[in-house]
């Protein structure tokens, strides 16, 4: 398997406070990654560090030249004075020239309407959050990181979620993904990283765990 990205001894600090420590990591093209683990254990600020939006203290991080980053970390945030093509068509053409059929298809797929003249501070968080999830996806990006994305939105945008990443594992992409609604998230994954003060405290195959079994695993 080709490995496109790999973390070794990563360290991330804020003031005295060690956040990441000596964290280790590999991701595989195809990798569906959940990464489990409560709530301050350092998941999100590992999310930031491998988007780049972050610098690692001490470690390395080291990713394929070819493989280009969407992300869906905390919460989304957009100009809430403009609309939704004003966003999105903002956010796009920073890299690429902005595909107009494909995110008009990708905001039909979630409810939404790219030409919709409200603008995005009468949205609900739950739009916010689809916006937020389309913008991660809308470039054709290979490898995905998903903090907890299905957070505030309906059932049917749930599986509109899995469906997209279904559709990147059949491409040969990558998703590493935080999620609190495990049952559903286990089918869909290859590996399990147990995350624990800001370590790598475990690794498990997705296929064959079950979320009893995981919690077992921590309390180890």
């Amino acid at each position: 398997m080709e490995k496109i990205l790999e973390i070794k001894g990563l360290v991330k600090k804020f003031t005295d406070n060690v956040v990441l420590n000596k964290l280790d990591m590999n991701v595989y093209k195809g990798d569906v990654i959940y990464i489990y683990g409560s709530n301050g254990c350092g998941k999100s600020t590992l999310l930031k560090v491998i988007a780049g939006l972050l610098k690692a203290d001490e470690g390395t991080v080291n990713i394929n030249k070819d493989i280009d980053i969407g992300a869906l970390i905390e919460n989304p945030e957009f100009s809430n004075y403009s609309t939704i093509k004003e966003n999105l068509e903002y956010l796009y053409n920073l890299k690429h020239c902005f595909d107009e059929e494909k995110v008009a298809s990708l905001c039909k797929m979630f409810d939404l309407n790219l030409y919709d003249k409200k603008i995005i501070k009468k949205y609900s968080i739950g739009m916010k959050q689809k916006m937020g999830i389309i913008q991660a996806f809308m470039e054709n990006q290979n490898l995905i990181l998903l903090d907890e994305p299905t957070r505030g939105i309906d059932v049917g945008a749930k599986y509109d979620i899995y469906c997209l990443i279904n559709q990147m594992v059949e491409q040969g992409k990558s998703v590493i993904m935080i999620s609190s609604e495990m049952p559903e998230i286990l089918g869909m994954c290859d590996r399990i990283y147990i995350m624990n003060e800001g370590k790598m405290a475990g690794e498990l195959d997705a296929k064959e765990a079950t979320q009893e079994g995981i919690m077992a695993h921590i309390m180890q």
